[in-house]
């Protein structure tokens, strides 16, 4: 079992990493990924056995949905005993959001599902997409001592490092190291050498249950940022939104909003009504911490829930899984304080 060639199944989502020029009109376009070898002649020297799966119809990344996640889960599911591990090629503007929800929809996960991209277009002299490609599929196939895989989490493998799906976001878009976690470390470093950070690892579900993957992201969810001058108008038509269920407030700092007395009881109306709300920061690093100012105490006696360090991508895919397993929202509040799959600290 150790010493066989280990199986990766590579999904192509679209995006940048799989475009090549069109010779007569230049424009970018995507190419056959079942053509790989020909266009990265190096994956040869791999000694592993690469299966292909493309979306019919690659999309740009910003075009990214609940129902592209749903494709992308049941790809992983139907050929999850088949194969060693998985690498899904995706744009890189939702990156961070594919990776967050993956995280929660493949409940029990226990092999790695490697996700990467690149700023330049494979076929290009300077591309990142060669580079990072190899080394997704590398990561993909590295295993233990004891013949377990070393990754069996959701990442994102980005130029020098190897990221948690569901702590990441996107900092640049102009750097090929585009990806950072702000509130985790890395979980491997890419140089002469991959180099794990087993500490940081997720260590997988007890007793290698079986996978669970999950469907139906409910999408009734939005984000709210607070900005100086923000209006008591717009702050009540957004809580009156219909259907809406959960709602992400961006705000200062530790957690920090408005004491005026119209902002605290609209949080507390729509609470009371049954919308969930959670509040997280709008600094890159650092989490919530609702006991440090009297903004942010507050806030959390109208019964708002601190979303702790969560990223913007794993606050609202969470809550949009949460909600498609139809949760009650004292279910969702619960939850979205609890550490499902090294979301939170």
């Amino acid at each position: 079992m150790k010493n066989r060639r280990p199986k990766i199944l590579m999904i192509y989502t679209g995006g940048t990493i799989g475009m090549v020029e069109n010779p007569e009109t230049h424009a970018l376009e995507p190419f056959d990924f079942t053509h790989l070898l020909d266009n990265v002649p190096k994956l040869k020297m791999l000694d592993y056995e690469i299966g292909f799966h493309q979306f019919r119809h690659p999309i740009d990344s910003s075009s990214m949905n609940p129902h592209y996640w749903d494709d992308i889960v049941r790809i992983i599911s139907e050929n999850y005993v088949d194969y060693d591990g998985f690498v899904v090629l995706h744009g890189t503007d939702t990156m961070a959001y594919t990776a967050s929800a993956l995280s929660f929809m493949l409940e029990n996960l226990s092999k790695p599902v490697i996700i990467t991209g690149s700023q330049l277009p494979i076929g290009e002299v300077r591309t990142d997409g060669e580079e990072n490609l190899i080394t997704a599929l590398q990561i993909a196939a590295a295993r233990d001592a004891d013949g377990r895989q070393t990754v069996r989490e959701v990442a994102i493998l980005f130029e020098n490092y190897l990221w948690r799906g569901n702590r990441s976001t996107k900092h640049s878009a102009d750097n090929f190291d585009a990806y950072r976690s702000y509130n985790y470390p890395e979980l491997a470093k890419i140089g002469l050498e991959i180099i794990f950070n087993r500490e940081a690892l997720w260590k997988g579900p007890v007793a290698d249950a079986p996978l669970n993957p999950h469907y139906n992201m409910d999408n009734a969810v939005m984000f709210l940022d607070l900005f100086p001058g923000l209006s008591e108008t717009v702050v009540n038509h957004v809580l009156s939104i219909p259907d809406l269920k959960g709602l992400v407030l961006k705000t200062y700092g530790a957690g920090n909003a408005p004491g005026d007395k119209w902002f605290l009881d609209a949080m507390k109306a729509a609470v009371d009504r049954g919308l969930v709300i959670i509040n997280i920061t709008q600094c890159a690093n650092g989490g919530v911490d609702p006991d440090r100012y009297v903004s942010g105490l507050d806030l959390e006696k109208t019964g708002v829930v601190s979303g702790g360090d969560l990223t913007s991508e794993a606050a609202i895919t969470k809550l949009m899984y949460l909600f498609g397993r139809n949760m009650k929202a004292s279910e969702v509040k619960h939850y979205m304080q609890c550490n499902l799959c090294g979301e939170m600290s």
